[in-house]
Order: C-alpha cells, then sequence, then structure tokens
C-alpha cells in the first residue's frame, strides 16, 4: 500500500468515527423523544402526521402487531412502486416519453426498492420516468431505511424494559427516524452535491454538441431495411459522424443524497456513482462514500445510549471497524497489485522499463484505485451497493473482498438499523457459546438468552446463507439461468454466486457481466430479497417481545462482560467463523480458483 493510499484510507476511518459520537446521541435523543434542536420546527408536522393517517403515538404495540405493521406497510410500498412503473408512460413528468415497465422487471424493481435492497436489473436513464424516480424509488429510499432503523428502535427497548409486554409503536419510530434523522441529513447532502455539480432538475435530457466530431463506417441499410450489396456481394458502406451527444439529467441530487445515506444505493443513472452527473468530483466521492457507513456506524453509540451503558456500542462498533480496517488493506492491496501477467510485461524504452500501475480496467481516472477500492469495501460492508467501479473488472481477490463482506451478512456497519440488528444477533450467539464453555445460562445486557432467543438468532444467521447458495445452485444447474452467463469458468460462477450474495443479503452491488434483467433471475433475485429482509426482520421483533417481557438480571461473576476486547475478539470470530465455515467451498469455485489461474497464466 502507497503512502497516498495510506493516507486516504486513514483519513476516510478517522472522520467516520469521528462523527459517531455526535450524531449517535443526536439519535438517542430522537428515539428516546427527547429534545433535538428540531423539535419546534418539525413537532408540529409530526403531529399532523399523526393525525392524517389516524395514529396514536402514545398506543404502543406488541411484538406481533408491530410486525405486521411493518410488514403491511412495505407491502403497500411494494405495490405501489409496482403500479408506479406499470402506468408510467400516462403519467406526467416523463420528459423523454418512457415506455411501461415490464410484468417482471417492475416486480424486481419493486421489491428491491421495498426491501432497501435496491438491486438494479435495468438501466435508470433509458426505463424510468422522473416521476417513478420521485415518488416511488425515492420515497422508499426514506421509508424502506427508517422501517431498518425502527425494527433496531424496538429491539434496543427489549433489552432496556422489563416485564413489558409491548416495544414501542412502529408508525412513531418510522415518523421519526424519517422526519428528524433522514430528511434533515439528506437535505444537507443533497444541497452540498448540487453545488459539486450533481444534476437536479426537471428539464428533458440535453443534447449538446461534440468537442470533436466522431466518424465511423456502418453497412448501409435500403428502404426495406436490408443490408445493401455490391456487385461482389460485399456490404456497402457508409461513413456517418456524429456531432452531439444526448446528455440524460433529471434530479438526481436528491436521490442520490438518500440513496448513500439511507444504505440503498440504487443509481439514478445506469452506471450509478460512477456517472459524472451523479458522482462528479473527488469531494462528491468523499462525501457520498462518508455518507454511506456514517448512520449504520452511529447507531453503535445510539444503541449503547439507550442501553445505559456507552462502552456496549463502542465494543460492537470496535469490531465493526477492525474487520473493515483489515479488509480495506486486502482490497487496496490487491487492485494495486493488478494483473501479476500484465506486470510482467515491460515496455522497454530507452534502457528505462515501465511497469503495471495496478488493475485500471473499470475504474473511473478521476477516482483512481484507492478510492474505487475503498468505494467497493464501504458499499458491501454497508448494504448499500451504490459503485464507483465496476466490480467485475476488479481482481479475483479484489472482487472476492466485497463478496465476503456481503456473505457475513452485512453485519460489518450493514444497512441503517438492519446492520446493527443483524450484528446483535451474532452477538447474543457469542454469549450463549462462551455460556455453554462454563455451563452457565448466557446473560446478554442483563437479559438471560434462552433457547426462543437462540432459535430467533439462528434464523435470523442462517436464512442468509441458505438464499445464497440455493439460489446460486439453482441458478448454475438450469439452463435459463446459464444462458445469462457471458464468461465461462470461475469468474461466470462468480457472477452468479455475487448477484445472489447481494440480493440474498439486501445489498444490491452488481458484479457486472451477467444479464440478469431476464424473468428467471427478476423472478429468483426477488424472492431471495424477500426472504432474507423480513425472515430476519420478524425474528429480530419476536426476540425483542421475549427480553422485553423478562426481568433483569444481576450482574454475577459469572456473567460474561461484552464491552471488553475479549469479547470484541469474541464477536469477530463468530462473525468470521460463520462467513468462512458458510462460504468457503462457494468463494473456492469462483475467486479463488480464478486468483490461482491468474497466478498461474504463463
Amino acid at each position: 500500500m502507497t503512502s497516498n493510499s495510506f493516507f486516504s484510507c486513514t483519513f476516510y476511518v478517522v472522520a467516520l468515527l469521528a462523527l459517531v459520537k455526535p450524531l449517535g446521541w443526536y439519535m438517542a435523543r430522537v428515539y428516546e423523544d427527547g429534545p433535538v434542536g428540531l423539535n419546534r420546527l418539525l413537532a408540529p408536522l409530526e403531529t399532523w402526521i399523526y393525525r392524517l393517517s389516524g395514529v396514536n403515538p402514545d398506543q404502543e404495540m406488541r411484538w406481533t402487531d408491530y410486525a405486521v405493521a411493518m410488514l403491511v406497510f412495505n407491502l403497500l410500498g411494494f405495490l405501489a412502486v409496482f403500479a408506479l412503473q406499470s402506468v408510467q408512460t400516462y403519467l406526467p413528468f416523463n420528459p423523454q416519453n418512457l415506455a411501461n415497465v415490464s410484468p417482471d422487471s417492475a416486480f424486481n424493481t419493486a421489491v428491491s426498492f421495498a426491501t432497501n435492497t435496491n438491486w438494479q436489473g435495468y438501466s435508470g436513464e433509458v426505463t424510468m420516468s422522473y416521476l417513478t424516480q420521485m415518488l416511488g424509488l425515492t420515497v422508499q429510499n426514506f421509508v424502506s431505511a427508517a422501517a431498518g432503523m425502527a425494527t433496531l428502535a424496538a429491539l434496543i427497548r427489549g433489552f432496556t424494559r422489563r416485564n413489558a409486554e409491548t416495544i414501542g409503536n412502529f408508525w412513531v419510530d418510522l415518523t421519526r427516524s424519517t422526519l428528524y434523522i433522514l430528511m434533515p441529513l439528506s437535505l444537507i447532502l443533497a444541497l452540498v452535491l448540487v453545488g459539486q455539480g450533481v444534476a437536479q432538475t426537471f428539464s428533458p435530457y440535453q443534447t449538446v454538441p461534440l468537442v470533436e466530431t466522431v466518424s465511423y463506417e456502418q453497412a448501409k441499410l435500403g428502404a426495406d431495411g436490408v443490408v445493401l450489396q455490391d456487385a461482389a456481394g460485399k456490404p456497402v458502406m457508409e461513413t456517418l459522424e456524429v456531432k452531439e451527444q444526448t446528455v440524460a439529467v433529471g434530479p438526481a441530487a436528491s436521490q442520490v443524497a438518500i440513496k448513500q445515506l439511507g444504505t440503498n444505493g440504487g443509481g439514478f443513472f445506469n452506471v450509478n456513482s460512477a456517472h459524472p452527473l451523479e458522482n462528479p468530483t473527488p469531494l462528491s466521492n468523499f462525501l457520498e462514500m462518508l455518507a454511506i457507513l456514517l448512520i449504520p456506524a452511529a447507531l453503535c453509540y445510539t444503541f449503547g445510549m439507550m442501553v445505559g451503558d456507552t462502552r456496549q456500542g463502542w465494543a460492537i462498533l470496535a469490531a465493526m471497524t477492525l474487520v473493515f480496517v483489515v479488509l480495506i488493506s486486502v482490497e487496496v492491496l490487491a487492485e494495486q497489485s493488478g494483473n501479476p501477467a500484465l506486470a510482467a510485461l515491460s515496455i522497454d524504452q530507452s534502457a528505462s522499463t515501465v511497469q503495471s500501475g495496478g488493475n485500471m480496467e473499470g475504474k473511473e481516472t478521476r477516482f483512481g484505485i484507492t478510492s474505487s477500492a475503498l468505494w467497493a469495501v464501504a458499499t458491501t460492508a454497508a448494504s448499500n451497493g451504490s459503485v464507483n467501479a465496476m466490480h467485475d473488472s476488479f481482481t479475483p481477490i479484489g472482487g472476492m473482498v466485497p463478496m465476503w463482506l456481503m456473505q457475513l451478512g452485512e453485519v460489518i456497519f450493514g444497512g441503517v438499523g438492519s446492520g446493527l440488528y443483524g450484528m446483535i444477533m451474532f452477538a447474543i450467539v457469542a454469549v450463549f457459546v462462551s455460556g455453554l464453555m462454563i455451563g452457565r445460562t448466557p446473560e446478554y445486557l442483563g437479559k438471560k438468552i434462552e433457547a426462543f432467543e437462540m432459535k430467533m438468532a439462528a434464523i435470523t444467521i442462517l436464512i442468509p446463507p441458505l438464499v445464497v447458495l440455493g439460489g446460486t445452485a439453482i441458478a448454475v444447474m438450469a439452463d435459463v439461468g446459464k444462458s445469462s452467463v457471458f464468461n465461462p469458468g470461475a469468474h461466470g460462477f462468480s457472477e452468479v454466486l455475487y448477484a445472489f450474495s447481494s440480493a440474498g443479503n439486501n445489498n444490491g452491488s452488481a458484479f457486472g457481466g451477467l444479464s440478469a434483467n431476464t424473468p428467471f433471475y427478476n423472478a429468483m433475485l426477488g424472492l431471495a430479497m424477500l426472504f432474507s429482509r423480513y425472515w430476519l426482520a420478524v425474528p429480530v421483533l419476536a426476540i425483542a417481545g421475549s427480553l422485553a417481557a423478562k426481568k433483569t438480571v444481576p450482574v454475577g461473576s459469572g456473567t460474561l462482560p461484552t464491552h471488553t476486547p475479549l469479547f470484541v475478539a469474541l464477536l469477530m470470530g463468530t462473525v468470521l467463523m460463520v462467513g468462512a465455515l458458510t462460504f468457503l467451498p462457494a468463494l473456492a469455485l469462483g475467486p479463488v480458483v480464478e486468483h490461482l489461474q491468474m497466478i498461474g497464466a504463463k
């Protein structure tokens, strides 16, 4: 790793950690209904929302009611986005007159945005109208993120309450997450991004003259559309000149801000954050990358404050950060090393040898290797999925790191809310294992961890691998699945495995190279996203209800401290061992084999 890379990565991590405490404190105050400075401005609007929707903010819910409210709300969001795509050609704010979206693609996209995955099998600028992007996708970016944050708030109350039957009110948690946290942060970031040059307009696409005319030859067609041929039977060629280009624009900045802050990741344009109108400058790149992990990291401090012991939050944050830093180092080194077969090729110029400068394939020159590698790790450590480089062009190890980060369960920071409650499930497993070692009923944050909690935690940990490995197996065995793979061998397998890892862990990033906008993959990946979102959220709420009903157990001599370096190591080991044991065989068939082929190439 070069000194510049080391400084860039260090600066990013330090800036992220510096924001954890102030934002974490603010969010804890929001969920505890304390004054946060915005109450005078937003409290009347909050009250009006409750009255309009018929919600009594003082009426709390049992965990079953909370889960039903969350599921019904997400179902309505799915139906709204599906319907909007299906009739967008008849609706306003469609200056390019884009057609209605096909049912299978509309299903996949509606599921994707309702589940906070934002997997995109379509090209945004040629598929979605402005209205669909704003009213459908951007709104879901807010509320799907808020639903994950609400689920976390309910789980935290499970630890803090004693002999209680309720865990809060979903509608209140959803509203406060959106109104007091996501909207103010998104407004600030969107304004800064507009200042950096991110598009934000309702104007139609712009036609602009090219600086240099582009000439090319193509076969000439007759009036009937058939290629004309000369006397020798060869195609008649004609030279065409291109003097102008159509530039896609739209209300992008408002969607880009929440796509990053809400760990959504869906791009307004096809190439996502590699697009110069989504991410034009090094400053916009840094701020967008910082926004990806900002809320997931700060929620660790929120968790510590709400349970009455900030050391608990710092311990979880430490486990996340240590794994994150190690994988950043691996990623940057892999991409800077490049392909040894190419590095061995030298150009002799006046007795000087020019060696390979690393793997720049698929990367924007304005960002370079380090920023691209750092973004790849950040976006897959969170359930964000936005990209500023094409992961399909990374080295085998460079592609394996983001893939494995997703396969760990999106708990190394993870999505807003979902990442932390996923990590708490691993913490429950860790304290249970430690309790077995000493023959004592395990406890976590003053609550006994018993059979019911372990069953629910096991479900949340095992469902994603089942979805990922099962979906991959079906895709590579079925002819319809293999027909979308254009890269043979290990790399083609990696593309399929990456796609299901992304959908099965609600990430949304794509390896590329896989033709996934087909009825088969739209349906399979859509189902994967549904299972991996709600088969995790519902068991988490069940644990919250179970813990809230329990009394607090006094700390004793046999209680495992869960804020020490020992517990941090135990938690990291639990996460890494589950990921390694579950996915190592599949990784061996894909990126590991490809890496061995690369270094063994002659």
